[in-house]
């Protein structure tokens, strides 16, 4: 098992290359000049404590005085062994210090000492450390042929955690091609090393692979269990993972033993002899087949016939910790593929073994639980840890304030967000800012950007993105901007933008896209105009996905604007300097066409749609009404929405409520009636848009009865969209529509909460009716109206 370092020097060039390198970075001829500066002459004894006075002088970083006393101890006249090195090597893999051991390698040549296997594994362990992963595989070459298997067998698994280490995966490859050549073995530490390099390829098959091959030779252990399923775990087969717990459950409760090396370490105490799995455990390969399926039956599973008493046995604190720890893999598995009811049996698993869960599993129970069942329950189990005196992690807060967020629920998402000791990430506090965003409430985001700031929490761009769209827009909706709502616009703006400066942060194309929308908003055309070369500057213009939603934010604003000339103008540009427009920017256009009444141009627009693959939709039709209703073109509009009727375009509300709008300006109540059995026939339920055009057309020719009549028929057609048929909930808003009670029409506003603000326009209406004297009937189409506009539409379908 010896071989003279010179045959290793020679096949291992690099070990030279690496040498001279630190030789000619001036620290050898510095160290030498030292030495023969502070000797006369050589030859004399050193005494062995000089070990020591090099592996202090390397400890102390003293690189040059280690070199001299290295160069001092080889030049004595006692005879040296790969033994009076091996302290020495230890000292460069504990730090390491690889260069060093090149040092060392070339002495050791010049005295052709034998190289022991000690020697051996501090040198590749100290180059693996260093990361020369490519000279330490050839040194192991070299070994292959002079040392035992079993020697080279921790070697190679050393390897292959500086593989992991340092996510060398061809070198773990290679390293797996000369354990094979040099018919070197595996064992249980080789196995762990190997499913940490699966997991970092985010390989499944590789550790089912592992599984099936370190089960023919090994009877697992507790500590290749949780190794097993932390792996399954990580790579999302929950299955896998729950079965390899249960039998690590059943393992706990027999005979095992588990100590912990010198580093704190869980080891096992048997002896690392390969033994086949036998006996209960032949039906492990089975369980884990990808094919199978588990049913999480934890009684049948876990604890299967084992007698309480058996359960009851007290296990040693390190079986506890590896136990929990899996189950704690396996719940966090859970919360990623929101499986709650797993995870609910896990708790109830523990609970029946007597392990306490953690910070860390309620961590994972919340965030199964919350996100699948809401905050709600995420909260009762919140309450529970408390009551336990378990204080939540900040990462369970985040989940909870997150939720919380998602639901609107601003009071409870922003205590949660005062209760974390610190926030390591804006993600939380982003998803406060788009509930504010969505419920248009600036100043509860004001309190929460305020927080980050205190907390030093460096937004991101997602951050910033809300930022512009909370505080872009001075004016309420629908309101005009003037000049001091612009100058304010301005500021604000630029505040932000200076705060992203500050932080590092360029514009995306959503924040150019919100800041675009504020300035369209608030009529403030020429620094629109401004930022969009500033976009057209940051994103190429052949990006479509980044370029072309931008053109369509300002062309909107131009529409809008009712810049007509400037829209048409930037289309043209835009679709010569090779930006693609999209559905959107044809819509857009169109609408643009309807501003102008250019029904000829709008054909056009069409027809460039079909060129370019896009069908219209419900929107262009709305496009192209809006020019036939402006010169009252009413036989047109009819056979229009006719023919997108026959191409199959889904009609909606908002289209028909626009032809409702202006024939009831017009008093065409022919085309009303028309436009409300069509909807019906359609599908297409109606909102308080359509009540209200409906109900205008009759009391302005003073058709009082049917004005009432076709509201109560419209609005009960509202309120069947929103609940199924049944007479349990029917008899529920009689009461609330007939109910005497001063509080029935705060009950009735309810719903506006739940976002359900038809329900309660429709209960409202029918209110009002019934106080009017008007009976509630629950079927319209048993209403004289109803059935007139059904069959005059089907006479005057037949006419057009």
């Amino acid at each position: 098992s010896k071989v003279r370092t010179s045959s290793i020097v020679q096949r291992f060039p690099n070990l030279n290359a690496i040498g001279n390198g630190w030789k000619e970075a001036g620290g050898y001829n510095q160290a030498m000049r030292s030495f023969t500066s502070s000797i006369g002459h050589v030859g004399e004894p050193v005494s062995r404590s000089g070990q020591k006075k090099i592996v202090d002088a390397l400890v102390s970083g003293e690189k040059s005085r280690a070199v001299r006393l290295l160069y001092e101890f080889s030049l004595g006249n006692n005879k040296l062994s790969a033994n009076d090195f091996a302290s020495i090597l230890q000292s460069c893999a504990r730090l390491p210090d690889p260069l060093f051991v090149m040092e060392i390698w070339r002495i050791m040549e010049e005295k052709e000492i034998n190289i022991s296997d000690k020697c051996y594994s501090l040198a590749v362990r100290a180059l693996c450390k260093g990361g020369y992963l490519k000279e330490a595989l050839s040194l192991m070459n070299i070994m292959g042929e002079n040392l035992n298997c079993y020697s080279m067998l921790p070697i190679y698994n050393n390897f292959l955690a500086a593989c992991y280490e340092t996510q060398s995966v061809d070198y773990a490859s290679k390293c797996m091609d000369l354990m094979e050549h040099q018919m070197v073995g595996k064992n249980e530490i080789t196995y762990a090393q190997l499913l940490k390099l699966a997991v970092l390829q985010q390989n499944l098959s590789a550790v089912h692979e592992i599984w099936k091959e370190c089960i023919k030779f090994y009877s697992l252990s507790i500590i290749s269990l949780r190794k097993f399923i932390w792996s399954f775990t990580e790579l999302g087969d929950l299955e896998s993972a729950y079965t390899a717990l249960q039998h690590m459950v059943r393992l706990a409760f027999r005979d095992c033993d588990i100590s912990r090396t010198a580093e704190g370490r869980f080891c096992d105490v048997r002896l690392d002899i390969p033994a086949p799995s036998t006996g209960s455990w032949s039906f492990i390969d089975v369980s884990l087949d990808i094919e199978g399926s588990s049913n999480f039956d934890i009684e049948s599973q876990s604890l299967g016939n084992m007698e309480i008493s058996t359960v009851r046995k007290k296990l040693s604190a390190s079986v506890m910790k590896l136990l929990r720890w899996s189950f704690n893999d396996v719940m966090h598995a859970c919360a990623k593929v929101q499986n709650c009811d797993l995870a609910e049996q896990l708790i109830l698993q523990m609970q029946t073994l007597g392990l306490q869960p953690s910070g860390s599993t309620y961590d994972g129970f919340i965030r199964a639980i919350a996100t699948t069942r809401g905050f709600s329950e995420g909260v009762e189990v919140l309450k529970v840890m408390r009551e336990e005196n378990i204080k939540p992690r900040d990462s369970t807060l985040a989940v909870l304030a997150i939720i919380c967020s998602r639901e609107l629920e601003l009071d409870l998402a922003e205590s949660f967000l005062d209760e974390i000791y610190e926030i390591r990430s804006p993600h939380p506090c982003n998803a406060f800012l788009e509930a504010c965003d969505v419920l248009d409430r600036p100043e509860r985001a004001v309190q929460i950007f305020a927080k980050m700031k205190k907390l030093n929490l460096q937004p991101n761009i997602r951050t910033y993105e809300l930022l512009f769209s909370l505080f872009g827009n001075v004016n309420a909706p629908y309101e005009e901007g003037n000049m001091l709502s612009q100058v304010d616009v301005a500021k604000r703006i630029n505040a932000i933008e200076m705060d992203m400066m500050i932080n590092g942060l360029q514009h995306s194309h959503l924040s150019l896209k919100n800041v675009l929308k504020a300035l369209g908003t608030e009529g403030m055309i020429k620094e629109l105009i401004q930022y969009l070369h500033a976009a057209e500057n940051r994103f190429s213009r052949y990006d479509t996905y980044m370029i072309t939603p931008v053109y369509n934010t300002v062309l909107h604003s131009l529409v809008e604007a009712k810049e007509s000339q400037m829209a048409t103008k930037m289309f043209k540009s835009m679709v010569s300097s090779g930006v693609p427009p999209d559905a959107a920017t044809y819509n857009i256009m169109i609408d643009c066409c309807s501003i102008i009444g250019c029904f000829r141009s709008a054909l056009a627009l069409i027809s460039m749609m079909f060129r370019n693959g896009f069908n219209p939709e419900a929107v262009t039709l709305t496009g192209l009404l809006k020019i036939l209703l402006r010169s009252e073109d009413f036989d047109g509009t009819l056979k229009l929405l006719n023919q997108g009727i026959s191409e199959g375009i889904q009609l909606d509300v908002l289209l028909y409520d626009t032809v409702l709008q202006v024939a009831s300006e017009k008093g065409r109540i022919d085309v009303i009636e028309l436009i409300v059995e069509q909807m019906h026939l359609q599908g297409v339920l109606p909102d308080p848009s359509t009540c209200s055009h409906v109900f205008a057309a009759y009391v302005d020719h003073g058709f009082y009865n049917t004005a009432m009549e076709a509201l109560q028929v419209l609005s009960v057609r509202m309120i069947a969209g929103g609940f199924k048929d049944n007479d349990e909930k029917q008899t529920e808003l009689e009461n609330l529509i007939l109910g005497e009670d001063s509080e029935d029409e705060s009950r009735i506003l309810k719903p506006f909460k739940d976002s359900k603000e038809y329900l309660t326009v429709a209960l409202l209406q029918l209110r009002w009716c019934a106080i009017l004297g008007y009976p509630v009937s629950w079927s319209p189409s048993d209403s004289h109206w109803a059935r007139r506009l059904s069959s005059n539409l089907a006479s005057t379908s037949s006419s057009l």
